[in-house]
């Protein structure tokens, strides 16, 4: 199996889950207790999160451990229209359902929502931030680079816009970490959101960066974990597992990437030469280095994928698939591509686990399906 799908979700390293074994066996003790095995666990979440911070380039307070990332775009969103007692936000038009679907949600609530488009490279023009920003907004929300396309957007540009228009600014981080340098203390950003699964940790545990310079109300109340930040017991494996793998990519980060591009830049190139007619989605953007977004003309991106599956290569649509059938990428339609082209796209998201010697397997089997279903067009 050749597994190309990393911006789904990534495996586990083994390194990462030995660290975490002990607090699955062991050390079960919760870390709000006063005995020594209450304590180890203390301990370890504590460690976790300074890990954590450094990789983020914050102080280890500004951590907020969540469920994932999906808790923590809408604790952040959720919060700043209850601080600010605002009732309108900002969003760009390529956000990750955790966002997107949750601002319907508040619309539905009389929160009022802007959708800020972008071009149909997927890059975005600030200026049309600014010119949605309302008096009465509480919070912009742009992520820091997207799932699909990995298109990549201006943060600093944005955060420095907002801090400027007194409005709060959140960034969906989740597909940043780990694959970009962050250095959260030099930017103007209140809050960002994390997942610990992207970058070979385990699922069910993220964070939020809560800047100490901007409120937080939770969205969680409980025992008054997390500094009263977010209620409900630790999930200390989790925390210990998220932070093992931040220590690890940390200490691999700029390396490890270098080499995926390279991969990934010769998939695209070698693609390119065979079947020319492709379209690289966000290719004349500032990209991830690990994301290809690729559509095949008049080719059932569904279909392919499951051609693909049969040749031992995962890859996916980047969107969602419901009722049984396949619904355009949301992110593909905002930059103006076509319905047809839309579902006939795929991502390939490389990571650790790919070699520069699979990338020819690959393209022939690429190439392989798509002449196959070609050949059963008729006519």
């Amino acid at each position: 199996m050749i597994y190309l799908d990393h911006n789904a979700t990534t495996p586990l390293d083994p390194d990462v889950f030995q660290e975490m074994t002990p607090f699955l066996t062991s050390h079960f003790g919760n870390a709000s207790s006063v005995y020594e095995l209450g304590r180890q666990s203390k301990d370890a979440v504590k460690q976790a999160r300074e890990r954590i911070a450094e990789l983020l380039g914050c102080h280890s307070r500004c951590i907020v451990f969540t469920s994932g990332g999906t808790e923590a775009n809408n604790a952040a969103v959720r919060s700043a229209l209850q601080l600010t007692g605002r009732r309108h936000i900002v969003i760009s038009a390529v956000e990750h359902p955790a966002i997107k679907t949750f601002a319907e949600s508040l619309e539905q609530e009389g929160v009022g929502v802007t959708y800020v488009s972008v071009n149909d490279d997927g890059a975005m023009d600030v200026s049309m931030i600014e010119s949605s920003i309302r008096e009465d907004t509480a919070l912009v929300s742009v992520m820091w680079a997207n799932n699909e396309t990995g298109v990549v957007y201006p943060i600093e540009a944005i955060g420095e816009l907002c801090r400027k228009k007194g409005v709060l600014f959140h960034t969906d981080a989740v597909q940043a970490v780990g694959k970009l340098l962050i250095a959260l203390e030099q930017l103007p950003i209140d809050y960002a959101s994390f997942s610990a699964h992207k970058l070979c940790g385990p699922k069910g545990i993220g964070a939020l960066y809560v800047n100490r310079r901007s409120g937080f109300s939770p969205l969680l109340w409980g025992g008054g974990q997390e500094r009263g930040r977010r209620g409900g017991t630790e999930n200390v494996p989790g925390i210990v597992g998220f932070g093992a793998a931040a220590e690890r990519r940390k200490n691999l980060l700029l390396d490890e990437m270098d080499r995926i591009q390279a991969i990934r830049d010769k998939f695209e190139n070698t693609l390119l030469a065979r079947i020319p007619e492709i379209v690289i989605h966000g290719k004349r953007s500032q990209r991830l280095p690990n994301t290809s977004y690729i559509g095949f003309p008049n080719i059932e991106a569904e279909a392919l994928l499951l051609l693909l599956d049969k040749k031992g290569i995962c890859a996916s649509t980047g969107s969602a698939c419901s009722t049984g059938s396949l619904e355009p990428s949301h992110v593909l339609l905002a930059m103006g591509v076509s319905r047809n082209l839309a579902t006939s796209s795929i991502r390939f998201s490389f990571g650790e686990t790919n070699r520069d010697d699979q990338v020819a397997q690959v393209v022939d089997s690429v190439v392989e399906s798509v002449e196959h279903m070609k050949s059963m067009i008729p006519g």
